[in-house]
């Protein structure tokens, strides 16, 4: 049975998302279908999603005029993964600091947009990430990169930290990252997210035949 894997595409690497959860499906010999998902009535027949960087303005108006944010909700409601990087790990955030940004209140962190400076800025990091290997750091890259500010009190879990600050954490379904990992081949985060992420509920291939 093939899985469906949906890509929030009003904005940002969505090509490479696509690519990256092909990667990690591939690296467990699963089968996935990815859809771009620029409308209502998609997600719902999706089993994971991942919803891309690029502008948290313009990502949060377009999913709400659009009408697929309370799909996204009720997708990661239902227990089904979400990975969310850079900009849609800051609407997907409780807290994005930014009164322009409706958020989808699905990680219960704050966030400080590009905190770790601007365009000019960028850089690639080896990380220590919680469930990937720790003799092999995975190999983050930070574009305009927000930095998460607040995970005291919630119920989310620090994955990953650079410079003293998280860049990735979990919450129940939820992988959030600052960092841009459909950038790299390195698919593991992706995998993290899709297929090791214990709260998901992505069916096993054998469950699912």
């Amino acid at each position: 049975m093939s899985l469906t894997a949906g890509v929030v595409a009003v904005q940002g690497d969505v090509e490479e998302h696509a690519a990256a959860i092909e990667r990690a499906a591939a690296a467990r010999d699963r089968e996935v279908t990815v859809r771009e998902i620029r409308e209502s009535g998609l997600v719902p027949d999706c089993d994971l999603l991942a919803m891309p960087g690029g502008e948290s303005t313009t990502i949060s108006r377009l999913v709400h005029s659009e009408g697929i944010a309370p799909e996204i909700r009720a997708h990661v409601e239902a227990g089904k993964p979400l990975l969310a990087t850079c900009a849609g790990l800051i609407v997907a955030s409780s807290e994005p600091n930014d009164d322009r940004v409706e958020e989808l209140g699905l990680l219960d962190v704050g966030v400080e947009r590009n905190a770790f400076g601007r365009q000019k800025d960028s850089f690639e990091a080896p990380l220590a990430v919680d469930g990937l290997a720790d003799d092999d750091p995975y190999p983050a890259v930070f574009i305009r990169a927000p930095a998460i500010d607040d995970v005291a009190g919630g119920d989310a879990a620090v994955l990953a930290s650079w410079d003293g600050r998280p860049v990735a954490v979990k919450q129940g379904p939820v992988v959030g990252t600052a960092f841009h990992p459909e950038l790299t081949p390195d698919s593991r985060i992706h995998g993290l997210a899709f297929f090791e992420n214990e709260a998901a509920a992505v069916p096993a291939l054998e469950d699912a035949q």
